[in-house]
């Protein structure tokens, strides 16, 4: 095995199964700490905690090699005064408690990765955005990562090496946007949404974990990273491809009018959709890492096999 132990906190939802099952083939343990306990599975155990107070968890964050905060709720939802709040403390709660054990642990995790957003990035249609030159933006989002990353850079961790990766769309079939994008190419409503100009960032779920694994071995590498493909593309072609590589010739577009109507109905916010956030990974460029999926067309390629695959 290549690592002793990986911990992944509140590693219960979409990318933490991507990563726990990543991980599991290539370290000792792999720990997943959740509210819930689940049945252990090959190399991958559940330790209950609740994100808020210390307990019996805390000892598995002793010689972690790599520790992944994945806390946060879903920003799919509209946002009321309720949600705002549990937005926020659902991220800075647990983000903050992780810092104080990690203060007091003898032997602390080698490497804190905090899963952020690449959408701190202001409306970008001019030029990308990246680790060196780019602009925060405005709105709630972004305050909203802002906090985040602050109180996570605020802690103390002298012996752990800390990482912000702002992350971009994860593409996968199981869960994430792209399972519902998917759903209406199916449905014929796979056009452009908005003026379709905005840009999208994405990654590959697959290149999201490699992303994670070549930080972990790559120690000179600290702060705020962005995790995107270097591709970002403009919604219409970012449609445009989906229907492509899933055998849809026509999908009907769905004007800004139309869209706010929508976001009210399933009780989400149009910003999810028509921010344009056109995001560069040049810390993972200029480090060497070389991404599976660096283009769109080999990426919705690989989806739709692995969809054909699933269906057979």
């Amino acid at each position: 095995m290549k690592y002793g132990k990986i911990v992944l906190a509140g590693g219960n939802g979409y990318l933490g199964g991507i990563l726990a099952k990543y991980f599991s083939s290539m370290a000792d343990e792999v720990i997943i700490l959740a509210r819930k306990p689940q049945t252990r599975r090959n190399h991958i155990e559940t330790v209950v905690w609740d994100g808020k107070n210390m307990g019996e968890w805390t000892s598995s964050l002793q010689g972690a090699d790599l520790l992944v905060n994945l806390c946060g709720k879903n920003v799919n939802c509209r946002y009321t005064e309720k949600n705002k709040k549990e937005i926020f403390d659902s991220r800075l709660i647990p983000t903050q408690l992780l810092g104080k054990v990690i203060e007091k642990t003898k032997n602390p995790p080698k490497c804190w990765i905090n899963i952020t957003s690449a959408t701190i990035y202001r409306h970008a249609e001019d030029h990308p955005q990246d680790e060196l030159t780019g602009e925060i933006g405005k709105g709630f989002s972004v305050e909203v990562c802002k906090a985040w990353e602050t109180c996570f850079f605020e802690t103390n961790t002298p012996n752990t090496r800390k990482i912000a990766l702002r992350m971009g769309i994860v593409l996968g079939l199981k869960d994430g946007a792209f399972p519902r994008l998917l759903n209406l190419v199916k449905l014929g409503m796979g056009g452009k949404q908005g003026n379709g100009q905005q840009y999208m960032s994405w990654i590959h779920e697959k290149d999201a974990a490699r992303s994670i694994e070549w930080l972990l071995n790559h120690p000179e590498m600290e702060g705020t990273v962005n995790c995107t493909a270097p591709d970002a593309i403009k919604n219409h072609v970012f449609m445009h491809s989906i229907r492509k590589a899933f055998g849809r010739s026509f999908g009907l577009p769905a004007p800004a009018w139309l869209l706010a109507i929508g976001a009210k109905i399933i009780g989400t916010e149009t910003e999810l959709i028509l921010k344009s956030r056109w995001v560069k990974p040049t810390l993972l460029l200029n480090s060497g890492f070389e991404f599976r999926y660096g283009k769109i067309g080999g990426a919705m390629t690989a989806l739709s096999r692995q969809h054909q695959s699933n269906c057979n």
